[in-house]
């Protein structure tokens, strides 16, 4: 017998093999046929996976949710739904797999990095976008999981106008990064501009530039990384 618990832990430590042989092999008096048939029965929710872990993250103030997109790569196979053709980072290029918006905690120390919610990512089948998901988690993690964390990571297509609002008006500090023709403005003298085009000085790349992005009603303090 497997149960959800056991599966959970499982993926959890196992980065690379994911394969019912590999989860019965470490699983005592366990076959292959009966992890597939526990598969092949069972459902897993976002759920699951915050009931395993919420007694495991280490929160406060100074934490950290990072959010994330992935494709779990299902190339070789074509009966499973959820499957279709979308960009991979980790392929750099198309595949056919199952994408997921995840959302992680972690505190900032080397190996604790925890899941504790996700979506699938299936417009055809909810009409949402991984934008729509964003926000769902991240109320979800405020008011259902109270989350004490303050302090939100996501690279620059989780960077949408709404967001940024949602995340400003909910009392926390987002750190992300933006897209070369983003429309940015330094003062109301000189309007906007991508931002590629800003001048950098000694200084500001010390320190930051203070910018406004169009449709943000508030500043942001602006890195250059280099």
């Amino acid at each position: 017998m497997v149960t959800k618990k056991q599966y959970i832990e499982y993926l959890l430590s196992t980065p690379i093999n994911y394969t019912c042989s590999n989860l019965s092999e470490h699983l005592e008096k366990v076959s292959h046929d009966v992890v597939t048939h526990f598969l092949q029965n069972s459902k897993f929710t976002p759920k699951d996976v915050w009931n395993l872990v919420k007694e495991r993250i280490d929160d406060s103030e100074e934490a950290f949710l990072l959010v994330d997109d992935s494709v779990q790569n299902k190339q070789y196979w074509q009966s499973i739904e959820t499957v279709k053709l979308q960009y991979s980072g980790n392929e750099h290029g198309l595949v056919k797999g199952i994408g997921l918006v995840n959302l992680v905690h972690t505190n900032g120390f080397e190996g604790d990095f925890y899941p504790i919610d996700y979506r699938l990512y299936d417009p055809e089948a909810d009409g949402k976008t991984k934008n729509e998901h964003f926000r769902e988690m991240f109320i979800r993690a405020n008011s259902d999981k109270q989350i004490k964390a303050r302090n939100i990571a996501f690279d620059a297509w989780y960077a949408s106008v709404d967001n940024l609002k949602l995340i400003a008006r909910s009392g926390w500090t987002f750190y992300t990064t933006l897209k070369s023709n983003r429309k940015v403005s330094l003062s109301k003298e000189t309007g906007y501009q991508d931002l590629a085009e800003i001048e950098w000085m000694p200084e500001t790349l010390r320190s930051g530039q203070f910018v406004r992005i169009r449709e943000v009603p508030f500043w942001l303090k602006l890195f250059k990384a280099r």
